[in-house]
């Protein structure tokens, strides 16, 4: 297509040509050029081509005296180009001030100066100068806000200075913010304490394509779960908690986020409730754990769902220890005690072992429950644990023995 409109363009620029050199030809004119009281005359045709060979006599003679200069200019681009390698490379190496120097000889040249200013920039803060560094920012000036911004942003974040990364983003000179831009601005939100902002630019990074679909995705679990856990007071955790799509809600680490909070705030039913939730939808040994030690009442209601849950998930170390802090809330020390006992001989972890401390303790059983505090320590050292007295071969046979587990065909599971 290109070259078809091409062809079509000389061959009407000939044929124009052709009808004017017929009209002059019929017709050649009269040029009389008056000047320093002699008079020049000729026809057009001569009058045309004596303007057009002057015009490239100019021409030529105008690039005859250009070309050293141009021949200057080519050599400092080079010349720049090669020392803007050299930085580059110098900066990737880790030498900083050999690769400081390059780029900051390379930031004369105007075609290179905003990359070589922040290479620059970024080595001096690499070896410790942050009075350079932010002179190589600052000659960037108004001609570079945003890259300025976003290189200011980046330096900050790596120094932990995240109010400052903010400041430099929201400058209004540097927007709107590339899709880089963006990135920083939403790890800054997060920084500061402010994850519910940062999940709210989910939106443009997914619309800009800024980070991997897979990457993109962690971030969205961990800004939301950082952002229930900042909801100042129930509404904004309930609307936070809506806004979240419907795989998210069945994560166990929003789940856990957003029941703490709500225990927190006092909202106990939503808290037990987005539990119970959860683990009807898909079991999860932490989010079983969490539910018997949230600082939430309703006991009665809690121990019927997890002794339901227990017929389901006989050897759940978790479960059990919920509900001996279940029975041991409500007084009933001798099943809580059982209860651990079990969660023991299922591998449950330093967890059991404090809780037996606390009954012990309780119970006034001094000697047992120092042993049961001292093997909490050594289980979370990963040492072995010294065996409690009082318990014959019948009782750890009982511990031992679970109800086999079997899915919804009627097959056994396999014990994890």
């Amino acid at each position: 297509m290109n070259l078809f409109r091409n062809l079509l363009f000389w061959i009407v620029l000939a044929l124009a040509g052709a009808l004017v050199a017929q009209l002059l030809v019929q017709d050649p004119g009269y040029v009389l050029v008056r000047y320093g009281g002699n008079d020049y005359t000729t026809n057009v045709p001569k009058a045309i081509l004596m303007t057009v060979a002057l015009l490239a006599g100019l021409w030529l003679a105008w690039k005859v005296l250009s070309l050293p200069f141009a021949a200057v200019r080519r050599h400092r681009k080079k010349q720049a180009r090669a020392r803007l390698i050299d930085g580059l490379d110098a900066l990737h190496q880790g030498h900083w001030s050999r690769a400081e120097k390059s780029l900051a000889l390379a930031a004369r040249s105007d075609d290179v100066a905003a990359i070589a200013h922040v290479g620059a920039a970024q080595a001096a803060a690499a070896r410790g100068d942050g009075g350079a560094s932010a002179q190589h920012l600052d000659a960037l000036g108004n001609t570079y806000p945003t890259t300025r911004a976003l290189a200011a942003a980046e330096l900050a974040l790596a120094e932990d200075r995240a109010d400052d990364a903010l400041s430099a983003l929201d400058a209004p000179a540097a927007q709107p913010l590339p899709p880089r831009g963006l990135i920083l601005r939403a790890r800054a939100l997060a920084a500061l304490g402010r994850a519910g902002e940062a999940y709210g630019l989910l939106g443009a990074l997914r619309q800009q394509q800024a980070y991997p679909a897979e990457r993109l995705g962690r971030f969205e679990a961990q800004w939301a779960e950082a952002a229930l856990r900042e909801a100042a007071d129930a509404n904004v955790l309930a609307d936070r908690w809506e806004a979240l799509p419907k795989p998210l809600k069945s994560e166990p680490a929003a789940v856990a986020a957003y029941a703490e909070r709500a225990a927190a705030l006092r909202w106990e039913e939503a808290a037990a409730k987005s539990l119970e939730q959860a683990l009807d939808t898909r079991w999860d040994e932490s989010l079983a754990a969490l539910y018997g030690r949230l600082p939430i009442g309703r006991l009665d209601v809690r121990r019927g769902n997890a002794e339901r849950w227990l017929s389901a998930h006989p050897a759940s170390p978790a479960l059990l220890v919920t509900l001996a802090q279940l029975a041991r809330a409500q007084g009933q020390w001798p099943q809580a005690e059982a209860y651990l006992h079990r969660a023991l001989a299922q591998g449950a972890n330093s967890d059991a072992w404090e809780e037996l401390g606390h009954g012990f303790a309780e119970a006034g059983d001094d000697a047992r429950a120092r042993l049961s505090y001292a093997n909490a320590l050594r289980a979370a050292r990963g040492e072995a644990a010294s065996e409690l007295p009082g318990r014959d071969l019948r009782q750890k046979i009982f511990d031992e023995a679970v109800v086999e587990e079997r899915d919804e065909h009627g097959m056994p599971r396999l014990r994890g």
